[in-house]
């Protein structure tokens, strides 16, 4: 018996993919047409012995979110719950807490992911491996070129047994070129050093307040567990993390940019998981160009081109002669006659008026690629927007003949000019 356990994280940490995460919550945001963690469950799903599917975090239940746990258990046939934290408690301290959920049932192990990841997820291939040699802690591990691999987790493992020897989160010099995916299988075990972990936290004064006169309580924060750096770090070396390496796709997705990379990676693999999913040409259908998602209640008139890496959502209307390419348009959203629309993502319900051109540059998070602009970087370089893809936020009208580039534009905007490099408010 085997579990799953998807770390969707919490609305403070979506700031980096707003104003998008302002409709949704960001693990429902569609990637490659589908939400972000439905990619997850997809792949939970196909490993045999899955009994249910945990979803830990801090949002809260709102309506989507249940609408879509609701549709994940009839589609996949699998209990899929969420388990709500009562404070952001780290990667590991929402593990510790709903450690009696977890280990219902008595799963042999239950793999873990975080939701902000884009992968093939090697899951069977990591069940194979802690089958053939069971040690509390499995990481999935990919290469990245000695520059980008200081903005990851990074690996030193045995060759031979591949033992994990040293962990070191974010290192400021080159450590490994072996990084952390955020996928891993637990076995039970693993729980314990986040006990001990929790326990250090109590037991340390500097995390006890006076919860009233003589009702002496615990800093809330000690519930906070870091599994990066309060646990692989130190266990490091001790014969009980292990590595598996996968070479398959990988990226992180903390921003929009980020994920219009992974929709293109997405998109790629359907060709052979989901062919069905994948835009044809057709005798009096749009052109398609590479890898393209059309959801079946879009419109696309036949004179359009589309592609590569492009995802329609529901209900959206593209007008005579749109040129799309490199970008995700949401549902409802308009794209009227002969707009262009490249390496950008237009927002829910948005209007992008006739020849308007709406642009962005692209920004991927390749961890083997030396020249690329990671996630954590600032917007802003010497007080200026720095070139990324362009975003529309929801129900942003675009006038006729107006060009947007290099843009963010805040939802609700009606814009009467061109803008470039700026966050429209």
């Amino acid at each position: 018996m085997l579990k799953a356990v998807i770390l969707i994280g919490g609305p403070q940490k979506g700031t980096r993919f707003r104003p998008l995460s302002f409709e949704v919550p960001k693990p429902l945001f569609p990637v490659a047409g589908v939400p972000m963690i439905q990619h997850h469950i997809e792949a939970c799903a196909q490993v045999p012995g899955m009994q249910e599917i945990l979803l830990i975090g801090f949002y809260q239940p709102d309506e989507p979110l249940t609408q879509f746990l609701e549709a994940a258990q009839q589609e996949f046939n699998l209990p899929v719950r969420y388990l709500q934290e009562f404070a952001p408690l780290g990667t590991g301290g929402g593990l510790y807490h709903f450690r009696d959920q977890i280990l219902a049932g008595s799963p042999e192990a239950f793999f873990v992911l975080n939701a902000d990841v884009c992968s093939d997820f090697p899951l069977s291939a990591m069940l194979e491996a802690h089958r053939r040699q069971c040690h509390p802690f499995l990481l999935l591990g990919t290469t990245a070129n000695r520059t980008q691999s200081l903005n990851y987790g990074c690996i030193v493992e045995n060759p031979q047994t591949h033992e994990v020897l040293h962990y070191v989160e974010k290192p400021s010099t080159f450590i490994s070129d072996i990084i952390n995916c955020g996928i891993y299988l637990f076995s039970p075990e693993a729980l314990k050093p986040l006990r001990d972990v929790f326990q250090r936290n109590q037991q340390d004064g500097q995390f006890c307040l006076a919860l009233g006169e003589d009702s002496p309580g615990l800093w809330p924060g000690a519930g906070t567990i870091r599994l990066e750096q309060d646990v692989f770090s130190a266990l490091a070396g001790q014969g009980q993390i292990y590595v598996h390496l996968t070479d398959g796709i990988w990226s992180q997705i903390k921003s929009a940019g980020s994920a219009l990379y992974a929709s293109r990676l997405y998109l790629s693999r359907y060709q052979d998981t989901h062919p069905e999913r994948l835009a044809k040409h057709t005798p009096g259908g749009p052109r398609i160009r590479g890898n393209v998602y059309i959801h079946p209640t879009a419109k696309v008139a036949p004179s359009a081109v589309l592609g590569p890496n492009v995802s329609i959502g529901k209900g959206v209307t593209v007008g005579e002669g749109v040129r799309l390419r490199e970008s995700i348009v949401l549902h409802g959203a308009t794209l009227q006659e002969h707009t262009c629309v490249l390496h950008s993502i237009v927002g829910w319900g948005s209007t992008v008026g006739r020849w308007a051109r709406v642009e962005g540059t692209p920004n991927d998070p390749n961890p083997n690629d030396p020249r690329a602009r990671m996630d954590s970087e600032s917007l802003f370089k010497d007080g200026k927007l720095l070139p990324a893809i362009t975003i529309l936020g929801c129900r942003v009208r675009i006038p006729a003949e107006v060009l947007i580039l290099n843009s963010i534009v805040l939802p609700h905007k009606e814009l009467s000019r061109s803008f470039t490099n700026q966050i429209i408010l």
